[in-house]
């Protein structure tokens, strides 16, 4: 059976009438709606062979057809219009990704934030391991007389704040000659390497009480460099869904929730996506848990190498036009965000 011009615009009818009102869509009321120059009659027997050919799909309480996977396949691939970003949206986006850069995973957190703000789904941002990342400089700041900040930077501006408790008290001054101590000795190597190495023996102590200071500071050191090596999920907007008519069953909610709550699992699903921007539909999802679902993802570069992803997943009902454009934008905005940031650093 062929897939006529006709038959292709009836369902692109279905699918932008599906996608707005999230109800099912019979033959007469398509008539009415979207002046196809066609009879109800016809509209009808068209259907029924969109529906033979698996593009519509017949719920069991409607007389009226539901777009399939399928059906949002063909659309996203042949019949979809990228939506424009607003410029008034743009702006604030590039407004907001711009707050702060000096902390990179700040910064992408934030991007997951406003895409979920913005679309009204779940959204994401993963930041992969780290192996390659590179150190830029390690910070300990006095808090009291036991307690500092360890705070440790690399070259992709990642950001490391971690207080430590210590069991003697220390002098500021030494903290900040060890301070440049472990950055001298450090800046430019990669994280990986830098926990191979018995850092104590490493650098050239010859004070005493410093030597003391590298003891009582440097087992949490290491422990933040490896939490660093980590991939980093943010997710925002998990209530989103009690917004959207296909979570309107608790049962199906309470699984959508139960399957984001596997933080792990759903970075590896992420991590294993090809770049660029990426859309996978209902069953085109490996994970059987993601079966009911859409996700588009893309990804952003820092200092030209640096991949993380950012998307959003949600119901296969879904506004494939406006959040492809949307996600595609924010994605380059933090690639050339990360680019000015670069350029612009100071030394430390």
């Amino acid at each position: 059976m062929e897939l006529t011009e006709r038959k292709l615009r009836i369902l692109q009818a279905i699918i932008d009438d599906f996608v707005f009102s999230a109800e099912p869509i019979g033959s007469r009321t398509l008539s009415k709606k979207y002046e196809l120059g066609i009879s109800p009659a016809t509209i009808r027997n068209e259907m029924a062979d969109l529906e033979e050919m698996g593009y519509l799909t017949h719920p069991h309480t409607s007389a009226g057809r539901v777009p399939s996977d399928k059906a949002y396949r063909l659309y996203v691939d042949s019949l979809m219009q990228r939506a424009p970003v607003p410029e008034v949206q743009q702006a604030a986006i590039r407004s907001r990704l711009n707050e702060n850069l000096s902390e990179l995973n700040k910064t992408i957190e934030r991007a997951a934030t406003l895409l979920s703000e913005i679309t009204n789904l779940t959204a994401f941002a993963l930041t992969p391991k780290e192996d390659t990342n590179r150190l830029k400089y390690i910070n300990l700041l006095p808090v009291d007389e036991r307690s500092v900040v360890l705070m440790i930077v690399t070259e992709t501006g990642k950001v490391s704040n971690t207080v430590l408790r210590l069991k003697t008290g220390y002098d500021a001054r030494k903290l900040e000659i060890l301070s440049k101590m472990l950055t001298y000795n450090y800046r430019g190597k990669e994280l990986s390497s830098i926990l191979t190495v018995d850092i104590i023996k490493s650098v050239e102590v010859d004070i005493e009480a410093m030597s003391g200071l590298m003891e009582n500071i440097m087992p949490e050191f290491l422990r933040t460099l490896e939490k660093m090596l980590d991939t980093e999920l943010y997710m925002e907007g998990l209530t989103n869904i009690f917004n959207i008519p296909e979570y309107n069953d608790i049962d199906k909610a309470r699984m959508f929730m139960g399957m984001l709550n596997k933080k792990e699992r759903i970075s590896k699903v992420l991590d294993e996506r090809a770049d660029g921007i990426m859309i996978t539909i209902g069953e085109e999802n490996t994970d059987d848990e993601m079966k009911d679902c859409s996700l588009i993802t893309a990804t952003y570069r820092v200092n030209g190498k640096f991949i993380g992803k950012l998307g959003v997943i949600g119901p296969t009902r879904m506004k494939y036009d406006k959040v492809t454009s949307l996600i595609e934008f924010m994605t380059d905005n933090l690639s050339s965000t990360f680019k000015i940031a670069e350029d612009t650093d100071e030394e430390y």
